[in-house]
């Protein structure tokens, strides 16, 4: 249910907003019968009367803005949602989650939000950001801090958590090499650059690895939708012959390919080696060879980090790199001649 704010209070009871406001910081100054026509109000709207108080002494929304791309029931996104709410909650901030599909819809909010004025920072997980919406934050003074973000301290981030996509997509790879594999099939989803960074560089760093030691990897490319392993199983069949190892841009690929795969004919890893990069909720139970993130960690140290920006406090480290691990498991085997 969307929350209501004082200028809603303030429209049902019929006063002026700096009336509320007065009502409920300096009840005084306000007449008996305005201040009970001004808490009927906000009893009706479910208005917070405590929280707004703090609000308007404070001069804060008492709001954070997450900006999330793709579909919020993913692994990563969940762990990182689930992170910002156990620090942000407790310190009495809501969090306001925007799903960007677009440029386009990334563009409008950034533009209507110095208009609205409505939250105390932005974070943004795992997609580019533009140097002039970033301008557009600095305008109204509301940090931005980034999670899994591309080069933030560059573009003009206040701070930001990241994976090292580069260490985990080289331990991916050399991983994959040292057992001896050199016919690697690289899948990776079709998303725009500009809002999934994140994997855009986990893709780069492993074919650069690959390449620096003589491989190739084939790469096959599928969409979001529903049907996209089965499109993987399709575009691998029709190859002229199957790779001996795939790595995956995630686990959120791995896991169903595992699947699918068994269901053709194929047994992993005795026929195909499979790694994934997340170590997201199902990977241990499959025994999925991947590389460990930990978003609820990075999330916890994202909003602490937001919490002293918002109060104006220095970071002793604004910018925090969280080191990515190898965990290996069942679905990789060194390459029988």
């Amino acid at each position: 249910m969307k929350s209501s704010s004082i200028q809603d209070v303030a429209q049902l009871a019929h006063v002026s907003i700096s009336t509320v406001s007065r009502s409920f910081t300096r009840p005084d100054l306000v007449s008996k019968a305005t201040r009970d026509k001004v808490m009927k109000a906000a009893d009706e709207l479910n208005f917070s009367i405590s929280r707004s108080a703090a609000a308007l002494k404070t001069g804060r929304a008492l709001r954070i803005a997450v900006l999330v791309s793709g579909r919020l029931n993913l692994w990563f996104s969940s762990s990182i949602i689930e992170g910002l709410n156990e620090v942000f909650h407790d310190e009495g901030y809501d969090i306001s989650i925007y799903q960007m599909s677009s440029t386009e819809e990334r563009s409008e909010f950034f533009n209507m939000l110095p208009v609205r004025r409505n939250v105390d920072a932005v974070i943004v997980i795992s997609f580019d950001i533009a140097s002039n919406e970033i301008e557009q934050l600095r305008s109204i003074d509301v940090p931005i801090i980034g999670i899994n973000s591309s080069l933030p301290e560059e573009r003009g981030f206040n701070a930001a958590v990241r994976i090292d996509d580069k260490q985990g997509s080289e331990l991916a790879a050399r991983h994959l090499m040292m057992l001896g594999h050199r016919d690697i099939v690289y899948i990776r989803s079709d998303r725009e650059v500009t809002l999934h960074f994140s994997v855009q560089g986990r893709y780069e760093s492993f074919m650069a690895c690959c390449q620096a030691n003589g491989v190739e990897p084939r790469v096959l490319v599928t969409d979001a939708g529903r049907n996209r392993i089965s499109k993987v199983v399709t575009q691998l069949l029709s190859l002229d012959h199957m790779p001996t190892a795939i790595a995956c841009q995630e686990d959120g690929i791995a896991v169903p390919l595992l699947f699918q795969l068994e269901r053709n004919g194929f047994t992993v890893p005795n026929d195909i080696s499979i790694i994934g990069y997340d170590d997201s909720v199902y990977a241990r139970d499959l025994g999925l060879t991947t590389i460990r993130q930990t978003p609820v960690e990075m999330a916890r140290e994202a909003a602490r980090m937001t919490l002293a920006l918002i109060e104006k406090q220095p970071l002793d480290e604004p910018f925090k790199t969280f080191p990515a691990q190898l965990i290996v498991r069942s679905t990789t085997a060194r390459l029988h001649s």
